[in-house]
């Protein structure tokens, strides 16, 4: 499950994120967004936001702690936390990686992708799906999940 917290007036996704998982010295190391998704319920509406981080050791994620401390947070490549995901949240993760290859923000409305937003060159080059949203992978030649 990938953590979740509201966005609070004023702020972006990408600071609210810094305050749903905290305890990195530097913060998350946090790319970009690649995904929206609105989806409308009987009194309001929900806004879904993916964001990719820069790579995330197994020693780097000792530091994390989620902001509901019943929690247990876990490390996983991201190939195995897709596969762990609900039906939905799969789907809007693979887009997610899909969105990041070709450089661009998937806009989905009740998980259905409407249009695609190009995202300006950060300078980094090609940069790969190296974590996906707030799941976090472990060294690339580790099998094993770290357990928090």
């Amino acid at each position: 499950m990938l953590p979740v917290g509201p966005v609070g007036d004023g702020e972006t996704p990408e600071q609210a994120a810094q305050h749903v998982l905290a305890g990195v010295p530097s913060g998350l190391p946090i790319l970009r967004r690649v995904v929206v998704d609105e989806v409308q319920m009987r009194r309001r509406k929900i806004i879904t936001h993916i964001l990719v981080t820069g790579p995330i050791t197994c020693e780097d994620t000792a530091f994390l702690s989620y902001r509901d401390p019943r929690a247990v947070l876990r490390a996983l490549p991201t190939v195995r936390a897709i596969a762990e995901l609900p039906e939905d949240a799969r789907a809007r993760a693979l887009i997610g990686l899909q969105a990041l290859a070709i450089g661009a923000v998937a806009h989905l409305e009740a998980g259905t992708v409407q249009r695609l937003e190009p995202v300006a060159s950060s300078g980094r080059g090609g940069a790969g799906p190296e974590s996906l949203a707030l799941t976090f992978q472990s060294e690339p030649d580790q099998e094993e999940a770290c357990t928090l």
